[in-house]
């Protein structure tokens, strides 16, 4: 087995928080993994909603032509054997509908504004920025107020329990591959949605939203249960992870 599945494997036998939601479909990728490249395992674990959408080696990627231009012309996604390309894959399996409207908002601004880095712009850099560490939450109103005005001990402390009516969930893959190493500094940004279906999250992903970069920043070791040492209200005394909002 490839060393990336490998250390999945390894982390699933006592699944934290930000992967449990992923279980079942690695727990498919696995299943499939004994001899397998990442890409192969991953093709193997595909059912319908991926629709044509296949993992291909990296070599199979053009020297000269972008990534995303590539996938949106093909259907092909190329994967690495590493946990990054890994987590990317599990993404694209289980939000089908998000990775493909990210993919196509890519491959449109590629087409429209040229692929030299210069023309990038804002909407393609909050596209990398939600593909690579966004976390999807839908929440009660008062969590989101404080999560937006940057208070951290009502957010987390006093307000705990309503943590209980929350649905957070990791989409970055880059962000998933961190946490395998959790640190407390660790921060994703988070995309607020009314519903975290894969079709709502889709919807939601509209260039205007996307280019006004519309995150707000979230230690995710923070979260009620999802790391012993927040249990202490002492956890959210430290500024330099816990920053207060700008003036």
């Amino acid at each position: 087995m490839d060393d990336a599945l490998t250390s999945l494997a390894a982390a699933l036998k006592t699944p934290t928080p930000w992967l449990a939601p992923y279980l079942p479909v690695a727990q498919r990728v696995l299943a499939v993994a004994k001899s397998s490249s990442v890409a192969d395992a991953l093709n193997a674990a595909r059912d319908d909603a991926l629709g044509p959408v296949r993992f291909v080696e990296q070599a199979a990627l053009p020297s000269n032509e972008p990534y995303e231009s590539f996938i949106a012309r093909t259907g092909c996604v190329p994967t690495r054997d590493n946990l990054h390309d890994l987590f990317n894959g599990l993404m694209w399996l289980n939000y089908p509908k998000t990775k493909r409207r990210l993919n196509l908002l890519h491959a449109e601004e590629i087409a429209r504004r040229g692929k030299a880095t210069g023309a990038r712009g804002a909407l393609r850099d909050a596209l990398t920025v939600f593909d690579e560490n966004a976390a999807i939450l839908q929440a009660p109103d008062v969590l989101v107020s404080a999560l937006r005005e940057r208070d951290w001990k009502r957010l987390f402390v006093e307000l705990r329990p309503e943590w209980q009516s929350a649905r957070l969930a990791i989409f970055g893959h880059a962000l998933l591959e961190k946490l395998m190493q959790p640190r407390k500094p660790i921060t994703a940004h988070v995309w607020l949605v009314p519903d975290s279906s894969d079709e709502v999250i889709a919807s939601s992903l509209t260039p205007e939203r996307l280019a006004a970069k519309d995150f707000l920043p979230l230690p995710v070791l923070g979260v009620p249960g999802w790391w012993p040492a927040n249990e202490l209200p002492a956890f959210y005394d430290d500024a330099d992870v816990f920053r207060p909002a700008r003036c």
